[in-house]
């Protein structure tokens, strides 16, 4: 962060951490700083907004540590002078989130997380089977390992049935995709081999997608590195308001 910054930097700055306070359920710091200058407010443009912070916390999803930084802005200069940024178009931005493994199980129960993955449908051999996950657990036990455990309600026709899965991946880097490393089924009847070859096409698919839209900012996962206990997250993302999270 900027050690050295002009009155019209720091009004903003300041007006933003409190607007971001005022919208998070917890946070152990904020800062945000916002490099611009009087006449470039007045033109509507600022040159960067940074934010970092740690223990962040909303909607029931909380983030150990993250580091946001945008590109040259376009601004509403009105909203601006009072104090608050308001962008006239989506901006790049470019984060880096760390979370730990027990903030990622606690997301995964909460309402918001579980209202976003609630099903998804396969097509298994021209017949669609619809999957939806009860209780998920991630453990993060060795560099480079996810391991998940959970269970899931499978919907045949004329049939239902509930089944417990064992899976270990390797994380997305720069370099290589997720890789699946094993999967097992510790519950119930088992899946058949149509169904495996479907899901693994549909894992596939949902993280070869360019990019993922959530409340409205579309955002790409660049890098995942993960230590024992902790997932790092690189994330590119174009965001349509500021602040966000």
């Amino acid at each position: 962060m900027s050690q050295e910054r002009n009155l019209e930097e720091n009004l903003l700055s300041q007006a933003a951490e409190n607007t971001l306070f005022s919208q998070l359920d917890g946070a152990e710091t904020i800062e945000v700083d916002v490099q611009t200058d009087l006449l470039k407010i007045i033109q509507g443009q600022a040159d960067t907004v940074s934010l970092s912070g740690e223990g962040l916390e909303i909607q029931g999803v909380r983030i150990q540590e993250i580091e946001v930084q945008t590109d040259k802005i376009a601004i509403n200069p009105l909203s601006a002078i009072f104090g608050q940024i308001e962008l006239n178009q989506p901006v790049k931005t470019a984060a880096r989130i760390i979370l730990t493994e027990a903030d990622i199980n606690r997301a995964l129960i909460s309402d918001y997380i579980r209202s976003k993955i609630q099903s998804f449908d396969l097509n298994v051999d021209g017949e669609i089977v619809s999957l939806k996950p009860q209780k998920i657990q991630i453990y993060l036990p060795d560099n480079n390992k996810i391991k998940f455990n959970g269970t899931v309600v499978i919907h045949e026709k004329d049939n239902t049935r509930q089944i417990g899965f064992t899976a270990v991946v390797s994380p997305r880097t720069i370099d290589k995709p997720i890789l699946m490393e094993s999967f097992n089924c510790d519950q119930g009847e088992g899946i058949s081999l149509d169904m495996i070859v479907s899901l693994m096409n549909k894992v596939k698919e949902l993280v070869n997608l360019p990019y993922f839209e959530f409340d409205n900012t579309k955002f790409s996962l660049r890098n995942m590195e993960v230590k024992k206990g902790n997932m790092i997250l690189l994330v590119e993302a174009n965001v349509k308001q500021i602040p966000t999270l």
